[in-house]
């Protein structure tokens, strides 16, 4: 029986120069691999491949030299590590994710949980073309989230506490932005300066800044035959439901107006900016309308 290419792409096998193999993408969440995965990878590897894998990119795994006729028992072995083929083709890709501020002392939300969530929501969803979602910490921008279609970027809002303050001066001398003043009535923000690093309140020495955390995002990057930074276009997103309300628009924006194998960047610039934008702002905003709308 001839194989069928597009459906085995599609379950992350991708056809290799080599008549009859295929080089084996895994799903991997936010660059997170358990030592029952490994395992399970590593008897793979050995047992149907060439004895190696290949790190990609976007923190996946790959398993060359997996021969058509192998392809089913390949599939229970990694099953039965707890592991899983990934998806090639015209869908939501791996999620990718730096550690975050569960590990990282910079992070500023906790991006592997997010990246589980985002992987339960959106991944493998069928679109026009791919679309790659990244996730990263904190303004340091480990993960690069302006490559993306999709970047989301930790940050915190900042608000000064005069009563625990000591005048020491180390937030002002920390903010690469410039965003902080000090003068005989305390600690001024100029918030059109402040891009949410938080970088005043991890060296605050008497805990005089309340912080919120929350995300920044950019919309349409490519990092390909064209390079193109996203772009933001919502203020700060304070809340995890307005951020996933966003990014169902965005993804039914592009479901809805890209041709088949166009990329989102070259959907926003065909179709319009502002027609994107007036969809994402609509999303932004919901919550508060919906806010409004509950009687008292």
């Amino acid at each position: 029986m001839a194989a069928d290419y597009a459906t085995l792409k599609k379950g992350g096998f991708m056809r290799q120069k080599q008549k009859d193999y295929f080089s084996l993408r895994l799903a991997v969440t936010g660059g997170q691999v358990d030592t029952e995965q490994l395992a399970a990878v590593t008897e793979v590897a050995n047992r149907f491949g060439k004895g190696y894998i290949h790190l990609t990119s976007r923190q996946g795994i790959e398993i060359p030299f997996i021969h058509l006729e192998d392809i089913d028992r390949v599939k229970e072995a990694l099953a039965e590590g707890g592991a899983r083929p990934g998806v090639c083709g015209p869908r939501v890709r791996t999620i990718t994710a730096c550690q975050g501020s569960a590990v990282c002392p910079n992070g500023c939300i906790e991006t592997e949980e997010l990246a589980r969530e985002l992987d339960k929501r959106y991944f493998g969803k069928d679109l026009p073309h791919k679309f790659k979602f990244g996730v990263t910490g904190c303004q340091n921008n480990c993960l690069k989230a302006e490559e993306n279609d999709l970047g989301i970027k930790g940050g915190v809002r900042v608000v000064w506490k005069a009563d625990a303050c000591i005048s020491c001066g180390v937030c002002t001398k920390v903010c690469r932005e410039n965003a902080l003043t000090a003068d005989e009535e305390g600690i001024s923000i100029d918030r059109s300066r402040c891009n949410f690093c938080g970088r005043c309140a991890l060296a605050c020495p008497t805990d005089a800044w309340d912080t919120n955390p929350g995300y920044l995002l950019s919309f349409g990057g490519l990092f390909g035959n064209r390079i193109s930074k996203g772009e933001a276009i919502v203020p700060f997103v304070e809340d995890k439901e307005t951020l996933f309300r966003i990014c169902d628009a965005a993804l039914a924006f592009f479901d809805e107006h890209a041709k088949p194998g166009e990329r989102f960047r070259y959907t926003i610039e065909r179709v319009g900016r502002e027609r994107l934008e007036a969809v994402i702002l609509e999303a932004y905003h919901a919550s508060k309308q919906d806010t409004r709308d509950i009687p008292e």
